[in-house]
């Protein structure tokens, strides 16, 4: 049954981020949890708050969640405690764009958020799915653009076995879709049956549903988000979301990328070549991604 608008506005003035239900998603035995290629592709990395200089206690979650394996970055609860320890007690306010990533890293960021002892705001400045989507949750507001999206989906991995394996780690990921179905109800009040419905067929919502569903607060002025510019990073976390997703190993997915990161630097004159030179280095680099992906 939904909350009426006043009844959720009562519900969130009673609500401390203590009283909502902590995540445990420590034991991960064999589930690796990647960025889904579907939010990778919709991602809009420029997206960022429009405000010149950000507060001191501000944090950026404008990047896939966890380490990055090719390029060292990405959103971490490493990060996230450091950021916070320099806040201190004062209220935080959290600005998220992203397509999510690893699950577990997500909820170790929610847990933290959760702690806080200040007021937590969270603006969906672009996207906050999957495990963004989580992060989001911990927010004592969440507001949201009215163009940017929220997504729920169960926990995404890849994995290799017989079905015996699979009938396995099915059962292994259960729990976790279990448990973040409960955050997504306590903190919404949307039964939890529709929730589970939404996760299941991953669901994409929308700035105003967000809000007159009780997903988000209030709608962010279209003046608080800007576009910036995309960034060579972000270009090659798409190539790597799509190589995965074809099943390519680990190991030949670095090469190529690290072969297209070189071809880029020589292009932009980082690599000691002439324009004319570094060009089709580029470009061969180039071609060989694309055969690899086609492989």
């Amino acid at each position: 049954m939904q909350l009426s608008s006043d009844s959720r506005l009562e519900r969130k003035k009673a609500m401390s981020l203590r009283k909502l239900p902590e995540l445990n998603a420590g034991a991960r035995g064999r589930i690796q949890s990647f960025v889904s290629p579907s939010a990778m592709s919709r991602w809009t990395p420029g997206i960022q708050a429009a405000a010149g200089d950000s507060p001191d206690n501000t944090i950026s979650i404008l990047d896939v969640i966890g380490e990055d394996w090719w390029t060292g970055e990405g959103v971490t609860s490493n990060r996230i405690a450091g950021a916070l320890r320099a806040i201190g007690e004062r209220d935080v306010v959290v600005n998220v764009n992203s397509p999510g990533g690893d699950m577990f890293e997500g909820v170790a960021i929610y847990n933290q958020l959760r702690m806080h002892p200040g007021r937590v705001t969270v603006n969906i400045l672009g996207m906050a799915a999957s495990a963004a989507s989580v992060i989001a949750m911990a927010g004592d507001e969440i507001r949201i653009g009215r163009p940017s999206f929220l997504m729920i989906h169960n926990c995404w991995c890849l994995a290799a076995g017989n079905r015996h394996d699979f009938a396995a780690l099915s059962e292994q990921m259960a729990p976790f879709d279990a448990a973040m179905a409960d955050v997504y109800q306590e903190r919404t009040g949307v039964d939890l049956k529709r929730i589970t419905s939404l996760m299941d067929k991953e669901s994409w919502i929308g700035g105003s549903v967000a809000v007159a569903d009780g997903w988000a607060d209030a709608l962010l002025e279209d003046s608080a988000i800007k576009q910036g510019s995309d960034t060579q990073a972000s270009a090659v976390r798409r190539i790597e979301a799509a190589l995965r997703a074809s099943g390519m190993p680990r190991s030949e997915a670095q090469r190529v990328l690290s072969e297209f990161k070189s071809g880029l630097s020589d292009s932009a004159g980082n690599g000691g070549l002439s324009d004319s030179a570094a060009k089709p280095v580029a470009a061969a680099s180039l071609q060989n991604l694309l055969n690899a992906m086609k492989g």
